[in-house]
């Protein structure tokens, strides 16, 4: 029997409760039977768009999917970005095991896989609105207690460790 394998893109800076529902919904759906975790723009790191680095970033994520118990093989790589949509998708499947879907709700993303013949598959978006990246860091710049309410508890606490408020804040400053 053949292993129908999903990949699942994003930026994950930081990873937050709307990615986390969206893997939830892949996971309960039962439509693969591995999903592969595709950490976007891997090279960035340290700027208020992309603070954190691919290995916190994979911390993040492996440490928040202890909570989902994840029902089927999960992988979480590193893509850096190439600057050359026409090439994206072979980039990524060069980076990663063969896959049959793409969830995403990028439409670029979206036109170039389908351009490529994968199925694509959109996520609804869960309280967009709050679970947000850029609101998220703002948050944390700005040194409003709530952005912890809007990752994973497990994601707090990496951010914590590796001092990521005390990062953001001073890159902000840098930015003034």
């Amino acid at each position: 029997m053949k292993i129908k394998r999903g990949l699942f893109l994003g930026r994950f800076q930081p990873y937050h409760n709307g990615h986390h529902a969206g893997i939830r919904q892949i996971f309960e759906s039962k439509e693969i039977d591995e999903l592969i975790i595709a950490i976007g723009s891997a090279q960035e790191s340290h700027t208020l768009k992309d603070p954190f680095t691919a290995g916190e970033r994979i911390m993040m994520i492996t440490k928040a999917l202890e909570d989902l118990k994840p029902p089927i093989m999960t992988y979480v790589l590193p893509i850096e970005d190439i600057e050359r949509n026409s090439l994206y998708v072979a980039h990524i499947r060069s980076l990663t095991p063969a896959f049959e879907i793409v969830y995403s709700n990028n439409s670029l993303v979206q036109q170039l896989f389908e351009e490529r013949g994968l199925i694509v598959r959109p996520l609804p978006f869960v309280e967009r609105a709050q679970w947000d990246g850029t609101k998220i860091r703002k948050l944390m710049v700005q040194y409003d207690a709530r952005w912890h309410h809007f990752v994973p508890e497990a994601v707090a606490k990496v951010v914590n460790e590796i001092h990521g408020l005390e990062r953001l804040r001073r890159i902000a400053q840098n930015d003034k």
